[in-house]
């Protein structure tokens, strides 16, 4: 089964072992990613969509027509990506006056949007076209005694009709991929809570940081798990910031979906990237032998 990788800006530019882990991963599924070059920012679903609507849904539909060319349906790997593309192809599919507008603007570029793909997020498409069976038999060093903490953000469940990916209020996928890989989920009070990112104010996502990650530690996670890079921002190098500022050390290492499976698969710490966090994750690879 072929898919076209959207993999975002962040991913790209500052975690592109994230990158890398996807493509190693998700190969050993039997995915086959199909790259587009072309692909621009999202763009952004908070700020630059709140600054201009129009704007935002003329950049997104670009984005798409580059793989509506090729005819494959798109899946991202950060959760704002698909909130946006996954929106924007929505709302072009049921607004025809929308898509027409969208379209005089396109024209200009010599491009159209048909509305002829889907968008998906990755964990989607390894659950539902691939399977929890089709992951776990490309494990070959379970995860075991490995307590990971849930983190599923707010762009990947909700708004639920345009996600299409799980319950929004009892989710279940992360937790199930967790244990496909053999690591035991920590589903705690504050799994569905945002990481802060979106907020204008400076004192309030800190506040959100602090309370999730204490939260963690008081279930005795090993680590927190999660599949935004943006999520992944706040909670790794964030968590540092954070620190030095309330004089306090959280030391709860955050680790992409992705990584865990590379993990899984029998993939050392550099190949994932995990040498590459501020939180340093080393006494964890000792549980999983790696």
């Amino acid at each position: 089964m072929k898919y076209i990788p959207f993999f975002g800006c962040m991913m790209t530019t500052k975690y592109p072992w994230f990158e890398a882990s996807v493509r190693k991963t998700v190969a050993r599924v039997g995915m086959e990613l199909v790259d587009v070059d072309g692909f621009t920012c999202c763009p952004d679903p908070i700020y630059f969509q709140a600054r201009n609507k129009m704007d935002w849904y003329t950049v997104a539909a670009r984005n798409l027509t580059l793989a509506e060319d090729l005819g494959h349906d798109i899946i991202t790997t950060c959760s704002g990506c698909t909130a946006t593309l996954s929106e924007v192809n929505l709302a072009l599919k049921e607004d025809n006056d929308l898509k027409d507008q969208v379209n005089s603007r396109l024209k200009k570029i010599g491009r159209e949007f048909k509305g002829s793909i889907n968008v998906w997020h990755a964990v989607k498409v390894l659950r539902d076209d691939f399977g929890m069976d089709r992951i776990e038999a490309t494990v070959k060093r379970p995860l075991e005694g490995l307590k990971v903490a849930v983190h599923y953000g707010c762009h990947l469940l909700k708004p639920s009709r345009v996600m299409r990916v799980d319950d929004p209020d009892h989710p279940t996928i992360l937790e199930n991929m967790l244990r496909a890989i053999g690591a035991t989920p920590i589903h705690h009070e504050k799994t569905l809570l945002c990481c802060g990112r979106a907020c204008m104010s400076e004192d309030i996502p800190n506040q959100m940081v602090a309370d999730i990650l204490d939260n963690i530690k008081s279930h005795q996670a090993d680590c927190m798990g999660l599949i935004c890079p943006t999520c992944f921002d706040e909670f790794d190098v964030g968590q540092i910031i954070l620190g030095r500022k309330l004089k306090r050390s959280f030391d709860v290492p955050v680790i992409y979906y992705f990584q865990l499976l590379g993990l899984a698969q029998g993939m050392d710490m550099k190949e994932v990237g995990l040498h590459m966090h501020k939180v340093k994750v080393d006494h964890l690879l000792d549980m999983v032998a790696v």
